[in-house]
Protein backbone atom coordinates (compact mmCIF):
# COMPACT_ATOMS: atom_id res chain seq x y z
CA UNK A 1 0.00 0.00 0.00
CA UNK A 2 1.33 3.35 -0.85
CA UNK A 3 2.19 6.18 1.87
CA UNK A 4 0.45 9.20 1.79
CA UNK A 5 4.05 10.82 2.29
CA UNK A 6 5.23 9.65 -1.27
CA UNK A 7 2.52 12.52 -2.55
CA UNK A 8 3.85 15.27 -0.06
CA UNK A 9 5.52 18.09 -2.19
CA UNK A 10 8.99 18.42 -1.23
CA UNK A 11 11.26 20.95 -1.78
CA UNK A 12 14.12 19.42 -4.18
CA UNK A 13 16.06 22.11 -5.56
CA UNK A 14 16.70 25.76 -5.66
CA UNK A 15 17.82 27.64 -9.22
CA UNK A 16 18.46 31.23 -9.97
CA UNK A 17 15.44 30.77 -12.52
CA UNK A 18 13.36 28.15 -10.79
CA UNK A 19 12.38 26.37 -7.62
CA UNK A 20 12.12 22.43 -7.98
CA UNK A 21 9.51 20.44 -5.64
CA UNK A 22 9.26 16.75 -5.90
CA UNK A 23 5.63 14.95 -5.32
CA UNK A 24 6.39 11.33 -5.74
CA UNK A 25 7.68 10.44 -9.15
CA UNK A 26 6.68 14.00 -10.48
CA UNK A 27 8.77 16.83 -10.81
CA UNK A 28 6.97 20.16 -10.02
CA UNK A 29 8.89 23.45 -11.69
CA UNK A 30 8.13 26.86 -10.61
CA UNK A 31 9.68 30.39 -10.87
CA UNK A 32 11.97 31.50 -8.39
CA UNK A 33 10.16 34.92 -7.20
CA UNK A 34 14.19 35.87 -6.96
CA UNK A 35 14.41 35.72 -10.52
CA UNK A 36 14.24 38.32 -12.60
CA UNK A 37 14.31 36.13 -15.86
CA UNK A 38 10.77 36.64 -17.82
CA UNK A 39 8.61 33.08 -18.51
CA UNK A 40 11.58 30.41 -18.73
CA UNK A 41 8.97 28.15 -17.04
CA UNK A 42 6.92 28.39 -19.86
CA UNK A 43 9.87 28.45 -22.72
CA UNK A 44 10.86 25.11 -20.77
CA UNK A 45 7.66 23.71 -21.19
CA UNK A 46 7.73 24.18 -24.90
CA UNK A 47 10.94 22.85 -25.67
CA UNK A 48 10.42 19.89 -23.31
CA UNK A 49 6.75 19.05 -25.18
CA UNK A 50 8.65 19.42 -28.55
CA UNK A 51 11.58 17.53 -27.53
CA UNK A 52 9.71 14.61 -25.93
CA UNK A 53 8.97 13.84 -29.72
CA UNK A 54 12.29 13.28 -30.21
CA UNK A 55 13.01 11.46 -26.99
CA UNK A 56 15.02 13.90 -25.67
CA UNK A 57 14.10 15.44 -21.72
CA UNK A 58 12.23 14.04 -18.78
CA UNK A 59 8.52 13.01 -19.93
CA UNK A 60 6.51 16.46 -20.38
CA UNK A 61 3.26 16.24 -17.80
CA UNK A 62 1.80 19.73 -18.03
CA UNK A 63 1.70 23.48 -17.89
CA UNK A 64 -0.66 24.67 -15.60
CA UNK A 65 -0.71 27.98 -13.42
CA UNK A 66 2.78 28.57 -13.83
CA UNK A 67 3.68 24.85 -12.81
CA UNK A 68 5.84 22.42 -15.08
CA UNK A 69 5.34 18.92 -14.41
CA UNK A 70 7.66 16.39 -15.42
CA UNK A 71 8.53 12.99 -14.94
CA UNK A 72 11.29 12.58 -12.33
CA UNK A 73 14.37 11.25 -13.54
CA UNK A 74 16.37 8.89 -11.46
CA UNK A 75 20.02 8.67 -12.08
CA UNK A 76 23.65 9.69 -11.72
CA UNK A 77 25.03 13.26 -12.89
CA UNK A 78 27.44 12.55 -15.26
CA UNK A 79 30.48 13.06 -13.42
CA UNK A 80 29.05 10.85 -11.42
CA UNK A 81 28.56 8.44 -13.81
CA UNK A 82 31.87 8.55 -15.45
CA UNK A 83 33.86 7.65 -12.24
CA UNK A 84 31.55 4.91 -11.22
CA UNK A 85 31.00 2.90 -14.76
CA UNK A 86 33.28 0.92 -17.28
CA UNK A 87 34.77 2.24 -20.85
CA UNK A 88 32.23 0.67 -22.42
CA UNK A 89 29.28 2.04 -20.74
CA UNK A 90 30.72 5.57 -20.86
CA UNK A 91 31.78 5.39 -24.67
CA UNK A 92 27.63 4.26 -24.88
CA UNK A 93 26.38 7.34 -23.01
CA UNK A 94 28.80 10.09 -24.70
CA UNK A 95 27.46 9.01 -28.05
CA UNK A 96 24.25 9.02 -26.76
CA UNK A 97 24.13 12.19 -25.55
CA UNK A 98 25.88 13.45 -28.82
CA UNK A 99 23.42 12.00 -30.92
CA UNK A 100 20.72 14.13 -28.48
CA UNK A 101 22.94 16.88 -29.53
CA UNK A 102 23.24 16.54 -33.04
CA UNK A 103 18.84 16.06 -33.11
CA UNK A 104 18.89 19.45 -31.32
CA UNK A 105 21.26 20.67 -33.92
CA UNK A 106 18.71 19.80 -36.42
CA UNK A 107 15.95 21.03 -35.11
CA UNK A 108 18.15 24.76 -34.89
CA UNK A 109 17.43 24.42 -31.41
CA UNK A 110 20.32 25.78 -29.02
CA UNK A 111 20.13 24.55 -25.01
CA UNK A 112 22.68 25.85 -23.88
CA UNK A 113 25.12 24.95 -21.08
CA UNK A 114 26.61 21.67 -23.30
CA UNK A 115 29.95 22.87 -22.47
CA UNK A 116 29.72 22.34 -18.91
CA UNK A 117 26.20 20.29 -18.41
CA UNK A 118 27.53 18.22 -14.73
CA UNK A 119 23.84 19.50 -13.87
CA UNK A 120 22.00 18.81 -17.40
CA UNK A 121 22.72 15.17 -18.03
CA UNK A 122 20.94 12.90 -15.74
CA UNK A 123 21.87 8.92 -16.74
CA UNK A 124 19.02 6.28 -15.51
CA UNK A 125 19.19 3.34 -18.16
CA UNK A 126 19.88 6.06 -20.86
CA UNK A 127 20.77 9.50 -20.27
CA UNK A 128 18.61 12.16 -20.02
CA UNK A 129 18.78 16.07 -20.72
CA UNK A 130 17.29 18.24 -18.20
CA UNK A 131 16.65 22.32 -17.47
CA UNK A 132 15.66 23.65 -20.51
CA UNK A 133 14.71 26.83 -19.49
CA UNK A 134 16.94 28.67 -21.69
CA UNK A 135 16.28 27.54 -25.09
CA UNK A 136 16.16 28.87 -28.28
CA UNK A 137 15.73 28.60 -32.00
CA UNK A 138 18.83 29.58 -34.07
CA UNK A 139 20.38 28.75 -37.11
CA UNK A 140 23.54 28.94 -35.06
CA UNK A 141 22.88 25.76 -32.56
CA UNK A 142 25.93 24.97 -30.99
CA UNK A 143 24.75 21.63 -29.08
CA UNK A 144 27.54 19.30 -29.97
CA UNK A 145 30.42 21.26 -30.38
CA UNK A 146 29.63 22.27 -27.07
CA UNK A 147 29.29 19.08 -26.14
CA UNK A 148 32.85 18.06 -27.97
CA UNK A 149 33.81 20.74 -26.08
CA UNK A 150 33.56 19.47 -22.20
CA UNK A 151 34.44 16.10 -23.50
CA UNK A 152 38.23 17.03 -24.05
CA UNK A 153 38.00 19.55 -21.29
CA UNK A 154 40.82 19.12 -18.62
CA UNK A 155 38.59 18.27 -16.17
CA UNK A 156 37.10 14.97 -18.25
CA UNK A 157 40.62 13.94 -19.53
CA UNK A 158 41.80 13.26 -16.07
CA UNK A 159 38.52 10.68 -15.53
CA UNK A 160 38.32 9.17 -19.10
CA UNK A 161 42.07 8.41 -19.09
CA UNK A 162 41.47 6.53 -15.70
CA UNK A 163 38.92 4.61 -17.64
CA UNK A 164 41.49 3.77 -20.51
CA UNK A 165 39.62 6.46 -23.21
CA UNK A 166 41.83 8.32 -24.35
CA UNK A 167 40.52 11.47 -26.70
CA UNK A 168 42.41 13.24 -29.62
CA UNK A 169 42.07 16.96 -28.32
CA UNK A 170 43.58 18.28 -31.85
CA UNK A 171 42.25 16.01 -33.96
CA UNK A 172 38.63 17.01 -32.51
CA UNK A 173 38.88 20.46 -32.42
CA UNK A 174 39.75 19.68 -36.29
CA UNK A 175 36.68 17.87 -36.74
CA UNK A 176 34.64 20.49 -34.70
CA UNK A 177 35.11 23.26 -36.77
CA UNK A 178 34.65 21.05 -40.03
CA UNK A 179 31.10 20.02 -38.44
CA UNK A 180 30.53 23.69 -37.30
CA UNK A 181 30.78 25.03 -41.33
CA UNK A 182 28.46 22.35 -42.24
CA UNK A 183 26.21 20.51 -39.98
CA UNK A 184 26.03 16.59 -41.93
CA UNK A 185 25.68 13.26 -40.69
CA UNK A 186 28.89 12.62 -42.49
CA UNK A 187 30.60 15.39 -40.12
CA UNK A 188 29.11 14.10 -36.98
CA UNK A 189 29.70 10.48 -37.61
CA UNK A 190 33.42 11.70 -37.76
CA UNK A 191 33.67 13.35 -34.54
CA UNK A 192 31.89 10.47 -33.10
CA UNK A 193 34.28 7.51 -34.35
CA UNK A 194 36.87 9.50 -31.90
CA UNK A 195 35.20 8.74 -28.71
CA UNK A 196 36.32 5.24 -28.29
Amino acid sequence: MTSYNTFIMKLFARGKRGIIYKQGNIIIKVKNPESKAVARIENEAEYLKLLNKKKIGPKFISFKNNKLKYRFIKGDYIIDFLKKNNKKKIIEVLKNVSNQCFIMDKLKINKLEMHHPVKHILIDKKPVLIDFERCYKTNNSKNVTQFIQFIISNNLKKILLKKKIIINRKKMIKLAKEYKKNMNKENFNKLLKEIK
